[in-house]
C-alpha cells in the first residue's frame, strides 16, 4: 500500500469540501454569484481560476498578486494538474501551494493526474499533495479524457483507486477532465459515479460538449466546470462578456474555468461575471453566436483541438 493510505486521513473528512459553505471567504467580503456544484451540494463561484497554460505565463513577482488578488475578490475554486509547468520556475501546483496554502479551509483545489497506471498515479497524486502543500484534495479528476480511452481498463484499475482515496478522505471528490471527446465523457459518466467534471465549452461549438455530455452530466447531477472558453476565439468576433455568457448559459454549467495573464483580465472578467444581466441565466438561445463563430470551430483555429497538443504536455 503507498504511503498515502497510511497516513491519518479520515480524521479531516469532515474538514474539506463540504465545510465551505459555512467559511468566511474574504476579510473584504467581496462576492461573486454562485451555483451548486452538483450533487457536492456545495455553492461555488461562477469564476474558477484555471492554473494552466496563461497563468503560467505570468512572471515571478506577478502570479502571486494574481493568486492573492482572486482570493480578495471572492474565488473559491482553483484548477490545476501535476504536469502544468511549462518551463516556468515553479509548477502551478508549485505557485497554488505558495499562495493558497495559508488559506486552505476556504478554498477549493482542483488537480488532476495523467497516468494510467495506478502505481504511477499514485506517485503523481502524493508528489501534488506535496507541491500543494496539503494532505486532501477536494477535486481530484483523472487528465484529459480522450477518444481512445479504455473505459473498462479505467473501470478495472484507475476507477476503484480513486473511489479509495475518497473512502479515506485523501479525495473529498474525484472526476475526469475531457477537452477531446464528447462521446467517452458521456459514456464514462453513464458508467462510473464521479461528481465533478470539466469539460470544453465554448461558443463555436467544437467537439459538441455541451450538446453530447452536458446532458448526461445534468442528468446525473454532476458538477461541471467549463472550459476552453475563451482559449483562441476571444476578440476574433467574440468579446469576453458574450463567451462566458454563453459559457454560463449552458444548462448544467456551474462555473466558467478560466485561466488569466495578467490582473487586468482577471480582474475585467470578474466585472463582466458581477455586472452582467445575461451572466447566469440559463436556457438561452444562443443560435446567433453559435453560428458567428462556426467557422473557427477548427483545430486550425484552435490550437488545443490539434492532434499533436495535450493538455498539459504542449503549451
Amino acid at each position: 500500500m503507498s504511503e498515502i493510505t497510511r497516513r491519518d486521513f479520515i480524521k479531516k473528512t469532515s474538514a474539506g469540501l463540504i465545510a465551505l459553505s459555512a467559511t468566511p471567504c474574504s476579510a473584504k467580503k467581496e462576492e461573486l454569484p454562485t451555483r451548486l456544484l452538483g450533487k457536492t451540494g456545495v455553492e461555488i463561484p461562477l469564476l474558477t481560476f484555471g492554473g494552466g497554460s496563461q497563468f503560467l505565463k505570468n512572471e515571478d513577482g506577478d502570479w502571486e498578486p494574481l493568486l492573492q488578488r482572486a482570493l480578495d475578490m471572492g474565488i473559491k475554486v482553483f484548477d490545476t494538474a501535476s504536469s502544468y509547468q511549462w518551463g516556468a520556475s515553479l509548477s502551478s501546483e508549485e505557485r497554488f501551494g505558495e499562495i493558497l496554502s495559508p488559506h486552505r479551509s476556504r478554498v477549493i483545489i482542483s488537480t488532476k493526474f495523467d497516468s494510467r497506471d495506478p502505481d504511477a498515479a499514485m506517485r503523481e497524486i502524493e508528489r501534488s499533495l506535496s507541491r500543494l502543500k496539503t494532505d486532501y484534495i477536494d477535486i481530484l479528476m483523472i487528465h484529459s479524457i480522450e477518444k481512445s480511452e479504455d473505459l473498462d481498463a479505467f473501470g478495472a484499475r484507475i476507477y476503484p483507486m480513486m473511489m479509495r482515496l475518497k473512502e479515506e478522505g485523501v479525495a473529498k471528490t474525484i472526476g475526469f477532465s475531457s477537452m477531446n471527446s464528447a462521446e467517452k465523457s458521456k459514456d464514462l459518466m453513464g458508467r462510473f459515479e464521479v461528481d465533478v467534471c470539466l469539460l470544453a465549452i465554448n461558443a463555436t461549438t467544437y467537439g459538441g460538449f455541451a450538446q453530447v455530455a452536458l446532458p448526461t452530466a445534468k442528468e446525473q447531477n454532476i458538477g461541471v466546470l467549463a472550459m476552453k472558453v475563451m482559449r483562441d476565439v476571444v476578440g476574433k468576433e467574440a468579446t469576453p462578456a458574450d463567451l462566458i455568457d454563453y459559457a454560463l448559459g449552458q444548462d448544467g454549467v456551474a462555473s466558467a474555468c478560466i485561466g488569466h495573464f495578467g490582473l487586468a483580465t482577471l480582474e475585467e472578467n470578474a466585472r463582466i461575471i458581477k455586472s452582467s444581466p445575461e451572466v447566469g441565466k440559463t436556457h438561452q438561445d444562443f443560435h446567433e453566436i453559435e453560428t458567428r463563430l462556426a467557422h473557427l470551430a477548427t483545430p486550425r483555429h484552435l490550437r488545443w483541438a490539434r492532434d499533436e497538443y495535450y493538455d498539459g504536455k504542449m503549451c
